[in-house]
């Protein structure tokens, strides 16, 4: 159906997200968007291109078919996360 794989991928990047135990805010704040960007992709509002795509799935550090599988992701929390990512989301974190 129409918008499935839209809410499939929003699906999948919340999980990724919250496995990585990282708010909506520190997100946005690693790829340089707004909050609100985030909350709508994950809400399967946001048509996204593959570039943008790839570029989320980079971030958190999966394929990027990964991110629409309609079985949806079964992320070890374990898992390492970006460098990067954690910097910016500790900083962002000591700055508020």
């Amino acid at each position: 159906m129409e918008g499935d794989l839209q809410h499939i991928l929003g699906s999948n990047v919340r999980a990724y997200r919250l496995a990585r135990a990282m708010s909506q805010e520190a997100f946005a704040d690693v790829l340089g968007v707004h909050r609100t960007y985030i909350g709508a992709i994950e809400r399967g509002d946001k048509n996204l291109s593959l570039r943008s795509v790839e570029r989320l799935a980079e971030r958190l550090g999966v394929q990027p078919l990964e991110l629409l599988q309609p079985t949806g992701p079964s992320p070890d929390p374990a898992a390492p996360v970006d460098r990067r990512m954690a910097r910016r989301a500790r900083r962002s974190a000591e700055q508020r």
